[in-house]
């Protein structure tokens, strides 16, 4: 029998100054069994920092076929595709061409490092592609605010975000890499 995904659940107030976005969010984020809270947390702040009334979480890991999240307009076409991690240019490929803009996440500083030293070259020819990358110690700090219920709330401004559960404050830089 197959492990079942983690339900967990967020109420995040998002106040974006960057976008004059300003919303609440009830999420309810399916964690696969082979995710970790770090990357969990991660799909919780890239949610925040694109949020939209049609983001949505995808199957995510479970599909070799979606991003992690995407935002859809109204005649089902993909807007927006977001991948966390390190695909591989195949993918990347796929998305470029799927959708109107895709953004890729990286983490872990090491093998983003290597992996961009190896990719960068490649994936200049995509003009809807943008690469951004979350260093180790804001993606660390992410998971000490998992809970299985968790109120956020997530100001951005200057490309800054300050994520918040109401007791401790996590200042967040994401590096644009392209």
């Amino acid at each position: 029998m197959a492990i079942k995904a983690t339900i967990f659940k967020a109420n995040l107030q998002i106040t974006n100054l960057d976008r004059n976005y300003y919303h609440d969010h009830a999420l309810t984020i399916a964690r696969h069994t082979s995710e970790n809270d770090e990357r969990m947390m991660l799909r919780i702040l890239i949610f925040a920092l694109n949020a939209h009334a049609r983001l949505a979480f995808t199957k995510g890991l479970s599909s070799d076929d979606e991003s992690d999240l995407w935002q859809k307009n109204l005649s089902d076409d993909i807007e927006l595709w977001i991948d966390l991690g390190l695909p591989d240019e195949k993918r990347i490929r796929r998305a470029c061409g799927r959708a109107n803009h895709t953004m890729i996440y990286t983490y872990n500083n090491a093998a983003a490092g290597a992996w961009w030293q190896k990719t960068q070259g490649k994936l200049k020819r995509f003009s809807n592609l943008s690469v951004i990358h979350i260093d180790d110690a804001s993606v660390a700090a992410l998971a000490g605010f998992s809970r299985r219920s968790m109120q956020l709330q997530c100001m951005i401004q200057d490309g800054i975000s300050l994520l918040s559960d109401g007791q401790q404050p996590l200042e967040i830089m994401p590096t644009v890499k392209m």
